[in-house]
């Protein structure tokens, strides 16, 4: 039942936000920031947690059901992700970089890569005696197959993101909401790591696992202390500052010539 009700919430994020975006805002192409796959992260978190619930249900059609399901919701976020992606990266090359308190979200976009990898790992491991044959053994040989590339592609952004967090510190950066962006994305790529690790048998994957677990445990400390100082400080609940008010314009006072 949570499943269900998680898989509709972000089936209806996913399709309204961008319907919103479209029909109700007028969004420059200088907006685009990482902030914009949140909604198309859902279904792919629901098609990763998906599969361990197959084997609950019973064998046959209901199994299967929910298994394909699953990699329905991959599919949705997955597609959705490319048409997004670009926009993102467009803005970063023609745009400059993103502002200092938003450079965090870079690491948003590792979130669907590192969650679509967990995602197929699951598939082969609940497809044997769910779905016929060959196709148990097409979702084991995806797991490889599209895991392996997207990883490559995450270890890239990973990189890249850690080169603009690195600029955005020297140039003043400090702690807001947004360094929260350094958990769940990094988390996802473990999770992706650990699945390569477990189908390929490579300790190539294993080990990037592990230091990525250690980045992510970092991540985490590093977010709740600063989000318990702000908040015993005060910054975080502290509204704007006021706009300071413009002085009125100053007037000359002229006399005239006639007038003495």
């Amino acid at each position: 039942m949570l499943f269900s009700a998680g898989t509709a919430l972000g089936l209806a994020a996913a399709v309204a936000v961008p319907y919103l975006m479209a029909v109700r805002h007028r969004v420059e192409p200088g907006q685009a920031t990482p902030v914009w796959l949140l909604p198309l992260v859902a279904p792919m978190v629901s098609a990763a947690v998906g599969p361990p619930l197959v084997h609950q249900l019973p064998p046959g059609q209901p199994r299967e059901t929910l298994l394909l399901v699953c990699v329905a919701l991959f599919g949705l976020s997955l597609l959705a992700t490319l048409v997004m992606l670009p926009l993102v990266f467009g803005r970063l090359i023609t745009g400059g970089p993103l502002p200092l308190a938003l450079t965090p979200t870079l690491f948003l976009v590792l979130g669907p890569l590192g969650q679509s990898t967990t995602a197929v790992g699951a598939f082969g491991d609940a497809a044997p005696g769910v779905v016929p044959a060959p196709y148990s053994q097409g979702f084991d040989v995806l797991a490889v197959l599209y895991g392996v590339p997207v990883m490559g592609f995450a270890l890239l952004w990973f990189c890249l993101a850690t080169a603009h967090v690195v600029r955005a510190r020297r140039h003043g950066m400090r702690f807001s909401m947004t360094w929260w962006s350094f958990t769940f994305p990094v988390g996802t790529c473990v999770t992706g790591a650990e699945a390569l690790a477990r189908h390929t048998g490579l300790v190539a994957y294993a080990g990037p696992a592990l230091a990525l677990y250690a980045v992510l445990v970092a991540a985490w400390g590093t977010a709740a202390v600063g989000t318990v100082r702000g908040l015993l400080r005060g910054e975080l609940l502290a509204g704007p500052g006021p706009v300071p008010v413009a002085p009125p314009p100053a007037t000359a006072r002229t006399t005239s010539g006639a007038v003495r």
